[in-house]
């Protein structure tokens, strides 16, 4: 077997497992209703599942075979929220998601924003389920349990809030500009907090030192900077046909755009050495975005 056949297969089980994962939690949604079935609907319609992976690879690479696909699926759970309420006609009207109607065109728009608050408080739930789990592991990580989860409620709340991702949106929905400083922090706080949560989460609930937090956040900083600007490349036409400013490639240019994106990974990668979790499903996944950066830059 190569290594590149090992990277893909470490890479993919994992997102195997997140399937298998959120499949199985439509099940704590208590009986069949239309709400449940709009959960359903918003968690089944695919997505690359980057996020809840990227928990498991952090918890991976420590090495502490610790339980994290409660904090896996609660990072999922917010993602989603987020986008079936970004997808509404008072938000950014989007009819389409991933090549289906979104959530409001199928469901109606009281629905979708009861199912974005459903997924939201169905996060928080599974935060706690993890401290849970935390507490039955061995010593000396059960008597972290009760702290963990203070911290990793406290970043998520303060992630999606009025200075988060919240406000992320309002200033994309009413840009008081269009210059670079104010890109930058669209893009962060849209993009980069949830995958800063992702990490974070991964980290306290598989084993990390707390004292080395900020350093995680920081290796989080640069991938987030990384993907979105991957992804606005590929979204360079898309954007333009809907007239959407906020656009890190179209603000740069192609290449100035792979050029950032290029030092972004660097430093991305020279974290993940220092914080000694280079593992190969990273490996692999910051081969897949280069290779789609690359492209998308052509």
């Amino acid at each position: 077997m190569t290594t590149e056949t090992i990277n893909r297969s470490s890479f993919f089980l994992l997102r195997d497992k997140i399937e298998k994962e959120i499949a199985r939690s439509i099940l704590s949604f208590g009986e069949k209703t239309k709400l449940r079935d709009a959960c359903e609907y918003a968690l089944l319609s695919g997505g690359k599942r980057l996020r809840p992976i990227i928990v498991m690879m952090v918890s991976e690479g420590l090495g502490h075979d610790l339980d994290v696909a409660p904090a896996a699926l609660a990072v999922e759970f917010l993602h989603t929220a987020s986008l079936v309420a970004d997808d509404l006609p008072c938000m950014d009207n989007d009819d389409e998601r991933r090549e289906k109607p979104s959530l409001h065109k199928a469901y109606g728009e009281s629905v979708a924003l009861l199912t974005s608050y459903s997924l939201i408080f169905a996060g928080y739930e599974k935060l706690h389920e993890n401290c849970t789990v935390m507490k039955q592991a061995d010593p000396p990580f059960s008597g972290f349990a009760e702290t963990v989860c203070c911290i990793a409620l406290e970043h998520a709340s303060r992630a999606a809030g009025i200075l988060g991702a919240t406000s992320g949106q309002f200033l994309d929905l009413y840009p008081p500009n269009h210059s670079l400083e104010l890109l930058k922090e669209i893009l962060y706080k849209k993009t980069v907090t949830l995958f800063e949560t992702a990490f974070v989460f991964g980290w306290l609930f598989g084993g990390g030192m707390i004292a080395q937090l900020d350093l995680v956040k920081k290796a989080a900083y640069h991938f987030g900077m990384a993907f979105q600007i991957a992804d606005d490349l590929g979204d360079i036409a898309q954007d333009e046909k809907n007239q959407r400013e906020i656009n890190a490639a179209s603000l740069l240019g192609k290449e100035r755009s792979y050029s950032v994106f290029q030092k972004e990974m660097e430093s991305f990668k020279e974290l993940l050495i220092e914080l000694n979790i280079n593992t190969p499903s990273f490996e692999k996944m910051c081969h897949m975005l280069s290779k789609a950066a690359l492209a998308y830059s052509s």
